[in-house]
């Protein structure tokens, strides 16, 4: 199989269409629906259907994009091995990092990391820690964010952060003249939450099946700015790492009366190929942990 072909089917699978391939690679939208009829006539089988404007995999088309992406990546991690070898890559970095942790303890972790090493290339993807995992899985991150507890098999860490999660409240609310909040007391409060598959919703989502305690969900969203507002303005309450609670007057932060920590990892697919910029990364990380 021609790995140029290969290429385009797994781009036109991830995009759901040959046009957002055709743009993404980028190549003229004919050349993609060309590159796909002759990779289904070399194998005479049907990858997609067709459905107007929409198309989807197969059964088979299903089955060849778990090879394709698995060889894709193999040939991936081969190239970047034998470019460092010669010598001839500087390096690059694809990290995915929770909006939360993006915001409040990244930016100068990451400016520190660059000032040091001045010729690798950071990319960086916003995501939550579901996404992330898949993204790794599928070789499209090298590294990213997740909590411990989430850790899946494929997946190889070292932690790098503990960090507490606290209740967050405007400072007028009854809760907030408190040392600290019961599970009870919070869960009977309209609360302001991330949207699924992100590990701040992932907590709360545990919290609550763990103290069998229902839940008021009055927003979702995954705007940090937004959801301190809804709680300034006492439509809810919410959760946030301690770090994001500092020195914000207009938020009252207290914690659990049974005090929850989070732990915090970085992590890569497991045997996976570390090139010399990711393992400068995690070393940087780990210099400047806080566990």
């Amino acid at each position: 199989m021609d790995l140029r072909k290969l290429r385009i089917f797994v781009e036109v699978a991830r995009h759901g269409s040959f046009s957002g391939a055709a743009r993404a690679l980028p190549l003229a939208q004919p050349a993609v629906s060309v590159a796909v009829q002759k990779l289904e006539q070399e194998l005479d089988l049907l990858l997609f259907h067709r459905h107007d404007r929409r198309i989807s995999l197969t059964s088979e088309g299903k089955v060849l994009l778990q090879h394709a992406q698995r060889m894709l990546e193999d040939l991936r991690q081969a190239q970047l091995e034998m470019d460092e070898l010669k010598g001839l890559r500087k390096g690059e970095v694809r990290i995915g990092i929770p909006s939360m942790l993006g915001t409040y303890y990244f930016p100068e972790l990451l400016m520190a990391f660059k000032q040091r090493y001045p010729q690798l290339k950071l990319s960086v993807e916003e995501a939550g820690a579901r996404d992330i995992q898949q993204m790794i899985d599928a070789g499209e991150l090298d590294m990213g964010i997740i909590v411990r507890e989430q850790l899946p098999e494929s997946l190889e860490a070292e932690l790098f952060l503990r960090e507490q999660m606290v209740v967050c409240l405007p400072p007028e609310h009854p809760l907030a003249a408190q040392p600290s909040v019961s599970f009870e007391q919070f869960f009977a409060e309209p609360l302001v939450l991330f949207k699924p598959g992100y590990f701040h919703r992932a907590f709360i989502d545990r919290l609550a099946q763990q103290t069998e305690l229902p839940m008021q969900i009055e927003f979702e969203t995954n705007l940090i700015p937004l959801i301190r507002k809804i709680v300034r303005k006492g439509f809810g309450v919410t959760t946030f790492l301690a770090m994001v609670a500092e020195g914000d007057s207009e938020l009252a932060a207290r914690p659990f009366s049974e005090p929850v920590w989070l732990d915090l990892c970085i992590a890569w697919k497991r045997g996976a190929y570390l090139s010399h910029a990711d393992r400068s990364f995690v070393e940087f990380l780990l210099e400047h942990s806080r566990v």
